[in-house]
């Protein structure tokens, strides 16, 4: 049985860039009208009407050598569809002849005038679809939907009928001539040029998380460290000021102390509740940026968003939020005020305890400056990378929503319990920050803090009784983790210095997963009464 080809260029790469133009032709120039349904069906040309290729039968499709040429015309019609298309019928029968012809009927390929492949230019008119920039489609009204589809229904910028996303391995991005190499320079087109600068993957996260939480831009990044500290490098000039607050991460605080002096940048550090200090610092000094957690790591203190950006809004400061434990499904700091919100990605979004990431978000002007040093400095995301966290947005609602559940029950079943002396989350009545998390947050998140009442050595009995949590660093996952923050994140310092930060050697911080609470239950209670 002769089988119906097509040859595929060596160099072709079915991507398209947002809102590109980097190659506008007319969708016909230069093809002859066989192709283009101009002048009568020519038996050596086949052409392609929209959904070709959800018409072609599984047999067909066996049989097509160079299918994914078919989706890309296919895909081309259906956007600008002709006059001259013939019917699917027509359509179908031609497929059917050409299949039952004698192997040597078929065709070399047919060169355009200007020595162009056939599919090269159906190629080139993928590229033409563009991502579209309107990511939050008007049927989808909550943020659940938004997880799934965001980005990718009626918005994706790659030519595919897959349900999702592929994942673009590439370093670098081809021009067929030197002229559309120039108009790329002059800034009359638009491409990725090189790996470091974007990938059609990736844009589809950013687009995703951009949707989620209200953003105009995202920039996603290597890890959330990447994102903090290349957002502070642009966007704080050397000599310049900054005030975060006293509870944070603390590689985020070894930043601020240890390498930003390096360039003349002075850091004040106030308490999160602290206005009174926070209207101080920004009347004393030029502030470029107020820079914290809501909640914070790992006393979870919540930081009023509105009233902080009216007050640095008075005196030109940027506010950036990290949010990476509320997550944009439980709060949307950009809605508040903010004018950044920094993610790592790795925590929640991602979701499976499998990949590292890192996302800024908020108005294009500023996101541009950040990515502007971001393609210098390079932490490039991974489009393998990228694809896990599309993956794991997908179910992110489903998630969290089950990671507040348990979190805010068991934080209620600890503070009752007399081997409990402390706990910290702002779903209680008794967290100092409780009526702001309450106005600003739908969720209070899955990790909960507390204090086991006794030494270092009961907790870590405490900690080792634990049959379900992971004894690790990281959140967010749907595994549950545990740590002592003494142990696991302040251990080279002496206890007189750990006590400075707050962090007592009986401190636990437990990231709640998905697992069933009344398991989850049962496993810490048989913990507290193993001490």
């Amino acid at each position: 049985m002769a089988v119906l080809s097509f040859q595929s260029p060596t160099n072709f790469s079915p991507t398209s860039i947002p809102g590109s133009s980097r190659r506008r032709f007319d969708s016909t120039a230069g093809i002859p009208s066989s192709f283009t349904g101009d002048g009568p069906i020519s038996s050596m040309i086949l052409r392609f009407p929209p959904n070709f290729v959800r018409q072609l039968s599984i047999k067909a499709r066996r049989n097509c050598s160079n299918i994914g040429v078919a989706q890309i015309v296919a895909a081309k019609w259906s956007n600008k569809p002709s006059s001259g298309l013939p019917s699917a019928a027509a359509a179908a029968s031609s497929v059917s002849a050409a299949a039952s012809a004698p192997a040597a009927a078929v065709p070399p390929p047919v060169v355009a005038p200007n020595g162009v492949d056939e599919e090269v230019v159906a190629a080139e008119g993928a590229r033409e679809i563009g991502l579209k920039k309107d990511s939050k489609p008007s049927f989808l009204s909550s943020d659940g939907s938004l997880t799934v589809h965001a980005g990718e229904r009626l918005g994706r910028g790659i030519v595919t009928d897959a349900i999702t996303t592929p994942v673009v391995n590439t370093s670098a991005y081809f021009f067929n001539k030197t002229a559309d190499l120039l108009d790329f320079k002059e800034k009359r087109s638009v491409s990725f040029e090189y790996g470091r600068y974007g990938n059609p993957t990736t844009i589809v996260l950013e687009e995703k998380i951009s949707a989620l939480e209200g953003a105009e831009s995202t920039l996603v990044m290597a890890s959330g460290m990447c994102a903090s500290t290349v957002m502070l490098l642009a966007l704080v000039p050397a000599a310049g000021h900054i005030v975060t607050t006293t509870d944070c991460y603390r590689k985020t605080r070894i930043f601020m102390e240890n390498f930003l002096p390096k360039m003349g940048i002075t850091v004040t550090v106030i308490d999160p509740a602290d206005i009174a200090g926070l209207e101080a610092a920004v009347n004393k000094y030029q502030v470029s940026l107020f820079f914290t957690e809501s909640p914070t790591n790992p006393f979870l203190r919540c930081v009023d968003i509105e009233l902080v950006s009216e007050i640095c809004h008075k005196r030109g400061t940027l506010v950036c939020i990290d949010g990476t434990f509320a997550t944009p499904l439980n709060q949307k700091a950009l809605a508040f005020g903010a004018d950044l919100v920094v993610h790592s990605l790795t925590k929640y979004i991602g979701g499976h305890n499998d990949v590292l990431g890192g996302c800024i978000c908020g108005p294009l002007k500023i996101v541009s400056e950040i990515r502007n040093l971001h393609h210098v400095l390079g932490g490039t995301l991974n489009p393998n990378a990228a694809y896990l966290m599309i993956r794991g947005m997908k179910t992110m609602h489903l998630r969290v929503q089950q990671q507040n559940s348990t979190a805010s029950r068991m934080a209620e079943i600890l503070e009752a319990h007399p081997k409990v002396s402390h706990v910290y989350y702002p779903g209680l009545a008794s967290h100092p920050e409780h009526h702001i998390a309450k106005r600003q947050m739908t969720g209070f998140g899955g990790v909960v803090s507390f204090e086991i009442d006794g030494d270092i050595e009961r907790t870590i009995k405490f900690v080792d009784s634990l049959k379900i949590p992971y004894i690790a660093p990281s959140f967010g996952g749907c595994e549950s983790i545990v740590d002592q923050p003494a142990i696991m994140s302040y251990w080279d310092l002496t206890q007189e210095e750990r006590l400075k930060y707050g962090i007592k050697d009986n401190l636990v911080r437990f990231s709640f997963g998905v697992e069933d609470f009344e398991d989850v239950k049962a496993d810490v209670l048989q913990a507290l009464e193993a001490i």
